[in-house]
């Protein structure tokens, strides 16, 4: 028989809210496809999670748009619908780098990889049950200063505002799929999961670190900060709610640049170009 447990993809779910994400989630009888760097720590996550549903590992670094395509290959010959799919997993770097497809780090994992991962995915999604796109961004956005044209490859870095433009990235992204796949019945939504005591940022050495450090005495626990991305896939009160932004399980507005249409059409553009064979 074909399995009747709802089926979720998560990035990032081997620490912080992701892993949170995909407890609770399973506790709820979500099958998961778990897309991680990761084989040791997913396995261990597995095993946490035990055998009542079913868990699948997808090997893909968000920030190679190769890896991408790969896992994507893998998800489309092992699966027909997907339920779910969760844009969890992200950084923040402390200096510029590069990624191999040549775009700047921060955009090329939070939003390009993602971007690719999801529009790929869609036809999956497509038949999937009622299916929901969630998209974990941050009040961060707000430190964005949006130039498309310095989104790939910018002449000056900031460690925030590369980062806040990454996570406006997301909520327009957000939005522009929102209305693309509204005939489809398929929900696209962003989410400010609150400041959460996790490892993020932790690859970062400078400042940002220390200025972590400092400040996740404050923070919400990773149980606290995971509720609003639990909330927005499984929960029947936000069912048919589309293109919104959420803070402590209730709907915010964001940016005024979050909310333009220009912006994001001008973002899917760039987005295709660099993602482009």
């Amino acid at each position: 028989m074909p399995p009747t447990n709802r089926l979720a993809l998560i990035t990032g779910p081997t620490s912080g809210i992701g892993k949170i994400t995909a407890i609770e989630l399973a506790k709820r009888n979500f099958d998961l496809i778990l897309v991680a760097r990761n084989p040791q720590k997913v396995a261990e996550l597995q095993r946490e999670l035990g055998n009542h549903v079913q868990t699948d590992f997808v090997e893909c670094d968000l920030a190679r748009l190769s890896s991408v395509r790969e896992a994507v290959a893998k998800i489309k010959a092992r699966y027909s619908k997907l339920d779910v799919l969760i844009n969890n997993a992200g950084l923040m770097m402390d200096h510029l780098e590069i990624s191999p497809d040549g775009v700047e780090m921060t955009f090329a994992t939070n939003h390009l990889g993602p971007f690719l991962l999801t529009t790929e995915l869609l036809d999956l999604l497509k038949a999937g049950d009622q299916a929901r796109i969630v998209h974990v961004s941050s009040e961060a956005h707000r430190f964005g200063t949006f130039r498309i044209d310095q989104l790939a490859q910018p002449a000056t870095f900031s460690s925030w505002g590369t980062y806040g433009n990454s996570k406006l990235a997301n909520i327009l992204f957000s939005n522009a799929l929102a209305e693309r796949l509204q005939p489809f019945g398929i929900t696209s939504n962003a989410l400010h999961p609150g400041g959460v005591a996790t490892n993020f940022a932790g690859q970062s050495t400078g400042l940002v670190n220390l200025t972590m450090k400092l400040i996740r005495p404050f923070f919400k626990t990773p149980e606290e900060g995971a509720q609003m991305t639990i909330y927005l896939a499984s929960s029947p009160e936000v069912e048919g709610v589309t293109g919104k932004y959420f803070s402590d399980l209730k709907q915010k507005k964001p940016h005024k640049d979050a909310q333009s249409s220009f912006l994001a059409n001008k973002l899917w553009a760039l987005s295709e170009e660099l993602t482009r064979n």
